[in-house]
């Protein structure tokens, strides 16, 4: 199983093209807010101190949430493409068994989105600071390495139960171009939440990746958020909040931490076995 792991973290790095396009929805998400959303966010919180250090780490929170969903995709198209050359035949007449295979698959995908959004978050880190911003204290980089942990499972999890569907490399193709074109509208980075209509806002909400992307957030905006809004009314900081995804709210009910991360967890369980129970019934 680790062996198999290992063979496909290396087709997956070997292939530049594989690892581009698994960040390209990144890629472009940091090329709206540098050319465009950036300045113009900020430039609309003049009236707020350190406008764009807040803005800076939303956009990066965010960032890191749609990272775990994009490279674990591509790292699972190795799946996709043994499927579609016949190599899982072989697989499946050697001595491992299916779940060995499947979890194979799955660590290799784990791994690499691991990687990638420690390498995402290093970069965001520095951007921060080239921006006039401050790194994250050691406790807020210690969180953030645990949520990376928790988001790249549930997002492998899913990925996997999707995956598990396709056994053609342009069905794939054609699901990933799709994947990466909505990630930024479903975990609210594109438009804020709150400026969705409420129909789509609660598609938002209920979208699981949406709650990596609120973890994040909190972790990232801490300090910036006490410096905009420590001397305003809470209620306007409890709107901006809600506005801009930093909180969700279910009628007059607050989701707590607790819950965002029972979610994770639920929603890894939930994809993960649904995934396997998927594979084992086909024959091939």
């Amino acid at each position: 199983m680790f062996n198999l792991a290992e063979r496909n973290l290396r087709l997956f790095f070997r292939d530049k093209s594989t690892v581009f396009f698994s960040l390209l929805a990144v890629i472009i998400i940091i090329g709206l807010y540098v050319l465009f959303l950036g300045d113009t966010i900020a430039q609309d919180m003049t009236e707020i101190n350190d406008a764009r250090f807040l803005m800076d780490s939303w956009i990066m929170g965010g960032l890191l949430a749609v990272t775990s969903v994009t490279t674990t995709l591509g790292a699972f198209g190795t799946m996709v493409e043994d499927r579609a050359k016949g190599n899982a035949k072989d697989f499946y007449a050697s001595p491992l068994k299916r779940y060995q295979i499947a979890g194979g698959y799955v660590i290799s995908s784990f791994m690499v989105g691991i990687i990638m959004c420690v390498i995402t978050f290093v970069l965001a880190e520095i951007y921060i600071v080239a921006n006039g911003g401050e790194l994250l204290p050691l406790l807020g980089i210690l969180k953030v390495f645990g949520l990376i942990l928790l988001s790249v499972l549930s997002s492998s999890a899913m990925v996997f139960f999707l995956v598990s569907f396709f056994s053609s490399t342009n069905a794939f193709a054609t699901a990933s171009t799709v994947i990466g074109t909505l990630i930024g509208f479903l975990t609210g980075i594109y438009i804020p939440i709150g400026n969705l209509p409420d129909a789509v806002q609660l598609v938002v909400k209920i979208f699981p990746v949406t709650h990596s992307g609120v973890l994040f957030r909190q972790v990232f905006m801490s300090e910036p958020l006490e410096t905009a809004f420590g001397d305003l009314p809470a209620n306007i900081g409890s709107s901006f909040r809600e506005e801009l995804g930093i909180i969700l709210k279910f009628g007059d009910q607050t989701f707590q931490a607790g819950g965002h991360i029972l979610v994770l967890v639920g929603v890894t369980v939930i994809f993960f076995g649904l995934a396997v129970w998927n594979i084992s019934r086909k024959k091939s």
